[in-house]
């Protein structure tokens, strides 16, 4: 669904593991960690603290209320005092899994910055706060020509530079299995945790049925919906004239003339489709964030996902 752009992208492709996670980033991000929204009872006892609810817990900090959390953990006190919705967060010793599924297919493998690339950066930089914190860490890759691939159960500091070799050799290429993909991921989970899905979502099979494989089984699941700023504003990225538009997946091509009244229904479409699935997303209590490819991964970490309770 993406068109291909004669130009010469601003970054070029990764091709070290100081590419994907510099120490400037690492530094920044490496007092971070994941806390899931649902409260989960894990299987084995682990190496982190993390949110459970039993008779052995200890209270450790407030953080605003975001749409599923259970509501038997707001503070009401604070609610009477400010009007705002807090929960109490308790801490017990208890096994994580981070799963992170990146969309490898075509159409992901385009857009300056490229929408690929950034995905590898963010998959390696949530991967290394997991690694960081003791968590189980697991990568996954779909929609390339090979198939599903996995890297799991990492754990330690120790693993970030094999994750990060692993994320170097992905390549784009290859139509999407989205569906078949999730099936196999959600008969493959092991433990309880959070499993965030990069991709740019825009499968003309539609992502529903891939959703519904991994929603509610044990995953505090996340979608982030990653675009090229040349899908977001193609009028501001000289998308104009006459154009011939090849689809990047399945080598589609249509004719158009990039008039104004079609950019404006083109981005009507888009709209309309992201909203799609974000009301899809909060009917099942899956967190949506749409993603530029322009902004830094620190600031997305940092400032955006933070902010929606999937970082303290």
């Amino acid at each position: 669904m993406s068109a291909f752009f004669d130009r010469q992208p601003s970054q070029r492709r990764p091709e070290r593991v100081d590419d994907l996670l510099g120490n400037e980033l690492m530094s920044r991000i490496g007092q971070l960690d994941l806390v899931s929204r649902k409260i989960f009872s894990g299987k084995i006892q682990g190496e982190r603290r993390s949110k459970r609810r039993g008779q052995s817990v200890e209270f450790a900090d407030f953080r605003p209320y975001v749409h599923g959390d259970d509501l038997r953990f707001i503070d009401w006190n604070i609610f009477g005092r400010l009007d705002r919705l807090f929960l109490k967060i308790f801490l017990e010793e208890e096994d994580l899994s981070l799963m992170v599924a990146i969309d490898t297919s075509a159409s992901m493998d385009w857009g300056d910055p490229n929408k690929l690339h950034y995905a590898q950066r963010l998959a390696m930089a949530l991967g290394y706060i997991g690694l960081v914190n003791h968590n189980r860490v697991t990568l996954a890759a779909f929609g390339g020509e090979g198939g599903l691939q996995l890297l799991p159960n990492l754990r330690g500091r120790r693993k970030t530079a094999e994750m990060g070799r692993w994320l170097l050799n992905l390549r784009g290429g290859g139509a999407n299995t989205f569906e078949e993909s999730m099936k196999q991921l959600a008969l493959s989970r092991q433990g309880r945790g959070v499993m965030l899905v990069v991709s740019d979502f825009l499968f003309k099979d539609g992502y529903e049925k891939g959703l519904r494989y991994v929603a509610g089984r044990g995953y505090d699941l996340w979608c982030l919906q990653t675009l090229a700023p040349q899908e977001i504003d193609p009028a501001a990225h000289g998308l104009a004239g006459d154009w011939r538009l090849t689809d990047a997946e399945d080598r589609d091509e249509a004719e158009v003339t990039a008039s104004p009244g079609l950019i404006d229904q083109y981005r009507a479409n888009l709209g309309g489709w992201c909203a799609n699935l974000r009301d899809f997303a909060v009917r099942r209590s899956i967190m949506h964030l749409v993603v530029d490819t322009q902004t830094e991964v620190d600031t997305l970490l940092l400032e955006y996902i933070r902010r929606r309770g999937l970082l303290r």
